[in-house]
């Protein structure tokens, strides 16, 4: 490999950062082909297909291509007649391959059994992270958790045998750190059942996180539809140092384009505060060079990228370069490094690409932010935290701190951590509040415990938990405070909304760094900079944190620890996967009643949302994640962490039926045996948040018609249409102050139902007046079809025959 980064070195300098090195291809390329990912051998990368994609979209366009766009583009279906028009039109892509996590593939893989199908188009796999409860510490937890859900993990075992779907078993670790260590690769295209999927964008891949409908559709080998995204650049200049990490990147950008400022584009990173190495003369300088000019680490590029589900985006990407070449040979990957390093000119942004939206951020400037609470937008740096926590009244003592997660597990993250609890412990200083550290993988598990990063932060006051999501996404048994009680946690995790940690609507969360949160938990209070401020140790000792360090990837090289993948059989059609009719757990699934044809009249209000609805609101996600598998059971929380604006309550809605009050899915239920459909009318960004589908699963289960709203999140929306509904938007955003919670509408035009063409609510007040309101849609043509069919689920079937 030296010799090999010698020569190309060479080469490179003589022939031009931006030249294709053709020749080069043919002096070292390997003869066989490269295979995507170990585990599927004969599942080869193809960037010549992905060059002469982008070649005929490249002459068909006469532009330059961001690399987004490279990526995007490469993978179209026809890449001859597609029609592209950024923000615009829908694209039909082939992706190469499919991840889903098991809360989310339970019923990803109940729709692909109903579809018929024997065996996956494309390499798929399962990952075991969801379903783990943070309690006592990481191996009772699992062991548990086990013993818990075998039904369902037995579930997903047996259907990923029988359909050619990979299976990590429960504590292989989180679903984006294994992609990561194993399926990314830059230039290929993932698509994941789980809002963070983007975060494999750190290593210049376009993932994108969708519902489990999407994902069935790409497992059947059917083109994917996607609506052409937009461009966000983020250029990036300066050098991050001292307590500033790749987290506070991301923190100042959602703190710029808020939860919704990402919506509907891709945002690419670049610029020399990304790739500040060039190809080097000698394989010394090639190395030395490696640990003083780039800015970012594959991680940190990776924690950015995942956050970008938390500002709307579709997905977020980095270009290729040295520090992920680096991460590929270290995960024994070194043939797809030396390909990608054959197309390096394909992996990164054309020079003179234009971007939709520009935003600058001189990373010697960037502070350490930490942002929330309730939101992942609120950014504030850590200096003035303390003091704005004071005037709003939010607690300044901090209960917990926890890291790792998805967002911040790395072996570098995990370092930084330790570095600053070292500090502490040589002090005789150890955390005043509880913390907490999960790793992302088995893989980093086993390399933290080898090298002393785990025995450090347990030393501090650590309890190290499962390799899985746990508090991140509210499976946490959080004993330590009531319900209700008023209290402050500090996360290196991604988001915060309300109650998603700890199922507490009081608690507030606030995201930052590892480092930072290792550094308030010693504190013990939000009130602390520790750029500035010293700590007290118990000798009276004044004295003040150093900025952490670590080291990007192990000395030793990582240690796998143990062996947790089931590979699918060659062939699995002798498999049987069972689901009991009497289980709580899993539910075979009915087809949706397909559109009658005429108009919907007379849709009841179920409930008019105020304020913010995420996926979290809709769908709560907690102890009902063991309902992912059976539609009927989990529909008992659909919109129970709404607010009412009749009454700023939460679940409960009137049942104009009867007069009386009662919880949201309850009255849905007696309006659905009453065979009275309904419509649900919301605020702005409906459905930000994960990419749960269940969220859209179970208004239509329970006689759902229509969602109507300001505007929406672009996964959700796209679940809905999935689902048969319809998500539709006010023309005129302040027309939803003119619907009241008794009020009876009827959605007309659907009968000469077209893309770009309007539809209208004509709305029917108790006092017998009416009017008629203009509601927007983005279907196209496909998408109408899944409507008429009921579901696109239904339409797949009806074109297999």
């Amino acid at each position: 490999m030296a010799t090999y980064c010698l020569t190309v070195a060479r080469l490179q300098l003589a022939l031009g950062h931006g030249a294709r090195r053709l020749h080069v291809s043919a002096a070292y390329r390997a003869k066989a082909n490269v295979s995507m990912s170990r585990f599927e051998p004969s599942s080869f990368i193809n960037y010549e297909k992905l060059q002469s994609n982008v070649d005929i979209v490249r002459k068909r366009l006469n532009r330059p291509l961001t690399l987004s766009e490279k990526i995007v583009y490469g993978h179209l279906d026809d890449p001859h007649n597609q029609d592209i028009d950024r923000g615009r039109t829908y694209l039909r892509l082939r992706p190469d391959r499919v991840a889903m996590q098991d809360a989310t593939a339970q019923m990803a893989m109940l729709q692909f059994i109903s579809s018929g199908l024997p065996r996956v188009a494309v390499p798929s796999t399962i990952h075991c992270d969801h379903l783990i409860e943070a309690q006592i510490g990481g191996v009772k937890d699992l062991a548990r958790a086990k013993e818990v859900n075998q039904e369902v993990y037995n579930f997903l075992s047996s259907a990923g045998a029988k359909y050619g779907v990979g299976f990590w078993k429960p504590g292989s670790g989180i679903i984006h750190q294994i992609i990561l260590e194993n399926y990314a690769y830059p230039g290929v295209m993932l698509i994941g059942t789980d809002s963070h999927t983007p975060n494999g964008g750190g290593l210049g891949s376009i993932c994108i996180g969708v519902g489990g409908a999407d994902a069935v559709d790409v497992m059947a080998g059917i083109p994917w539809e996607l609506k052409c995204p937009k461009v966000i650049g983020v250029k990036l200049t300066g050098t991050l140092s001292g307590w500033t990490s790749p987290k506070d990147v991301i923190l100042k950008v959602a703190g710029i384009l808020t939860v919704k400022g990402g919506t509907g584009a891709i945002v690419e990173y670049h610029g020399p505060g990304v790739d500040s190495i060039s190809y080097c003369k000698n394989v010394n300088e090639y190395q030395q060079s490696a640990s003083l000019l780039c800015v970012f680490m594959y991680a940190g590029m990776a924690t950015i990228c995942n956050m970008g589900a938390e500002i709307g985006a579709t997905t977020s990407v980095f270009p290729y370069n040295h520090r992920m070449r680096t991460y590929l040979e270290k995960t024994g990957r070194g043939q797809i490094a030396a390909l990608a390093d054959e197309y390096s000119d394909l992996l990164v942004p054309d020079e003179g690409c234009e971007y939709d939206q520009l935003i600058e951020l001189n990373l010697d400037e960037l502070k350490p932010h930490i942002n929330g609470p309730f939101t992942p937008d609120l950014a504030h740096p850590v200096s003035d935290v303390g003091a704005v926590a004071e005037q709003n009244g939010w607690p300044l003592e901090v209960k917990v701190g926890l890291i790792g997660s998805c967002t911040n597990s790395s072996y570098e993250d995990m370092g930084r951590a330790a570095s600053v609890a070292k500090q502490a412990l040589d002090k005789g200083l150890k955390c005043k509040a509880q913390f907490t550290v999960t790793p992302g993988s088995e893989q980093i598990r086993a390399t933290i415990e080898r090298d002393g990063y785990s025995k450090i932060l347990g030393d501090v006051g650590g309890v190290v938990l499962a390799n899985a999501c746990g508090p991140c996404i509210g499976q946490w048994d959080r004993r330590d405070v009531k319900k209700g009680e008023k209290n402050t946690i500090v996360t290196s995790f991604n988001r915060n909304f309300t109650a998603r940690n700890d199922a507490n609507p009081a608690t507030h969360a606030f995201v930052t760094s590892p480092e930072i949160v290792t550094a308030l938990a010693i504190a013990g209070t939000l009130n602390f900079n520790p750029e500035t401020d010293f700590l007290t140790a118990p000798n009276g000792e004044k004295f003040k944190l150093d900025p952490p360090n670590g080291d990007e990837l192990p000395a030793k090289d990582f240690d796998p620890g143990q062996d947790t993948y089931q590979h699918p059989p060659a062939d699995g059609s002798s498999m049987k996967v069972d689901v009991s009719p009497q289980s709580n757990r899993l539910q075979l699934l009915e087809p949706f009643d397909k559109w009658s044809g005429k108009d919907l009249e007379d849709l009841r209000v179920l409930i008019k949302v105020k304020g913010k609805c995420t996926t979290d609101h809709i769908s709560a996600a907690g102890p009902w994640l063991k309902f992912r598998g059976h539609l009927d059971n989990i529909s008992n929380n659909m919109l129970i962490g709404a607010v009412n604006s009749e009454n700023d309550a939460v679940n409960k809605i009137k049942n104009h039926l009867t007069g009386e009050y009662g919880g949201v899915p309850d009255v849905a239920r007696h309006y659905k045996a009453n065979s009275v459909s309904w419509v649900v009318v919301g605020d702005d960004n409906y459905g930000e948040g994960s990419s749960r589908e269940h969220a859209a699963l179970e208004p239509r289960h329970l006689g759902g018609r229509a969602i109507i709203v300001k505007s929406f999140a672009r996964i959700h929306e796209t679940n809905l249409k999935k689902q048969g509904l319809l998500p539709l938007t006010f023309s005129n955003p302040s027309d939803y102050d003119k619907i009241r919670p008794d009020d009876k509408i009827s959605i007309r035009g659907l009968e000469t139902f077209t893309p770009g063409k309007p539809l209208s609510a004509v709305v029917k007040h108790s006092d017998g007046s009416e009017e008629t309101l203009e509601l927007n849609h983005s279907f196209n043509e496909t998408q109408i079809e899944w409507f008429k069919a009921g579901s696109a689920l239904n339409r797949m079937k009806e074109l297999q025959h």
